[in-house]
């Protein structure tokens, strides 16, 4: 009989690796950030977030925040690089 971490390795992660959007060897997101500006993606990660904790008392409770707090992330550290690699304008103050 299988112990429980083993079960709890082999159980899907709906949250940040669910197979359905890892298709063909590229990851949903990746493409969907590839074809969007940085402002139109802000704004998909915006409404992902408002989406899935307006959600979560009705459909998957728990999962749906972690969702929200994935795409937040996932804003946050995609500014964080955006600004990164700004090249500053010198005539900016």
């Amino acid at each position: 009989m299988p112990n429980d971490d083993f079960i709890r390795s082999k159980k899907k992660d709906m949250v940040n690796s669910p197979d359905h959007y890892n298709k063909h060897g590229v990851e949903c997101i990746q493409a969907i950030r590839a074809t969007l500006t940085d402002q139109e993606f802000r704004g998909y990660c915006k409404g992902n977030v408002l989406k899935y904790t307006w959600r979560e008392g009705y459909k998957n409770k728990d999962e749906d925040l972690q969702k929200a707090q994935w795409y937040l992330n996932r804003l946050l550290s995609d500014l964080s690089s955006s600004d990164n690699k700004r090249i500053r304008n010198p005539y900016e103050s």
